[in-house]
């Protein structure tokens, strides 16, 4: 069997700038958060696209993907100053999520599982692809958001969760930036979401890891 897709690169409308603003060490247009490469400075809004080795097809439901046989990045011992060592996962909405994760499936995306349960959001399923290092978070948008108002329209990539050992430095380096800690839906983990006054086009929230990690 050839091995499940892995995430290269993440492509994000923000000038690096912004997001050094926000704790995060960039090197011209390129930031690395453990495995993912985040290319900034795209045109658009939020994440505009990724790039996938070993994906059998790049018709991904509407997400704008492109092939990568890049090997992931030398392995860091330093977090960035906020406290992201890796990605945790990535969130994409969709107005028919049975639809986008037969897309995936298809794709050879890896499924883990369906919750079939509403998060705090309002969102009432979700499906979690494993991605090597990384979660894929398919959302069914929740009724009343513009995506669920076309149920034909096309899967969108929304936003990132990055992995720290501890809040408190992220805490720290952010201030105001960053929203109250509080108690994730995962057991023994904590996350707290980047306000929207940081200026960053895709969702951005932090989380530790837990006893349990990143598995689903």
């Amino acid at each position: 069997m050839s091995p499940a897709p892995t995430i290269d690169q993440l492509l994000v409308a923000d000038p690096p700038e912004r997001w050094r603003e926000a704790g995060f060490q960039a090197e011209g247009d390129l930031c690395v958060v453990g495995t993912v490469r985040l290319r900034l400075g795209n045109a658009g809004r939020g994440i505009v696209g990724w790039s996938l080795r070993g994906a059998s097809t790049l018709d991904l439901d509407g997400l704008p993907t492109t092939a990568s046989t890049h090997p992931p990045p030398p392995a860091s011992a330093e977090p960035h100053p906020n406290g992201a060592i890796a990605i945790d996962h990535v969130v994409a909405f969709t107005p028919d999520l049975d639809r986008t994760t037969a897309t995936l499936r298809t794709a050879g995306l890896d499924l883990r599982r369906i919750r079939e349960e509403p998060t705090p959001g309002g969102a009432p399923r979700q499906a979690f692809f494993r991605l090597g290092d990384v979660i894929l978070e398919v959302v069914q948008a929740p009724e009343g958001t513009r995506i669920a108002e076309d149920p034909t329209g096309p899967a969108r990539l929304w936003g990132i969760s990055f992995l720290v050992e501890d809040l408190e430095p992220t805490v720290s380096t952010l201030g105001d930036l960053l929203g109250e800690p509080k108690a994730a839906v995962q057991p023994g983990r904590e996350i707290a979401t980047l306000r929207k006054e940081a200026g960053l086009g895709p969702a951005v929230a932090f989380m530790t890891g837990g006893p349990g990690g990143i598995t689903v």
